[in-house]
């Protein structure tokens, strides 16, 4: 990372849809509410193995779901989804974290996440013209 970037990051940018998936937020919004994977489940009623995929990104909950986890985590559902609204505190607000290496190190990790999104919707794009280019060559 540039050395002239700021390193302050507000939580919309840390948890924003360009820098976190679904799962970073519900992670971090269980994490701050002080849940277990189990007992979040349980209060869901859902398995737990069906919270780690959706914290992982390889599912993701019914619509049904998200009212109720939104509720249980004290966030909103625009946050979950889209880093928009009601949330949790970016890392390292509520620790105080003064450590420019760790804060330096997270604003990395947030950059390369959002140039990785970058190249997968880019990827995508890509994708689709050789699925159309294929087709019509058929």
């Amino acid at each position: 990372m540039p050395q002239d970037q700021d390193t302050e990051h507000s939580s919309d940018e840390w948890y924003g849809e360009d820098v976190a998936t679904f799962g970073d937020r519900l992670a971090a919004a269980r994490e701050a509410a002080g849940l277990k994977r189990a007992e979040f489940a349980r209060r869901l009623g859902v398995k737990k193995i069906t919270i780690a995929d959706w914290e992982g990104d390889i599912s993701e909950p019914r619509a049904n779901r998200l009212q109720m986890m939104a509720g249980l985590l004290n966030v909103s559902v625009g946050w979950l989804l889209m880093g928009e609204g009601d949330g949790v505190d970016a890392p390292g607000e509520d620790s105080g974290a003064d450590d420019p290496g760790l804060v330096a190190l997270l604003g990395d990790i947030r950059d390369i996440r959002g140039r990785m999104k970058a190249d997968l919707d880019r990827l995508g794009r890509i994708e689709k013209a050789l699925r159309k280019r294929l087709i019509e060559d058929e």
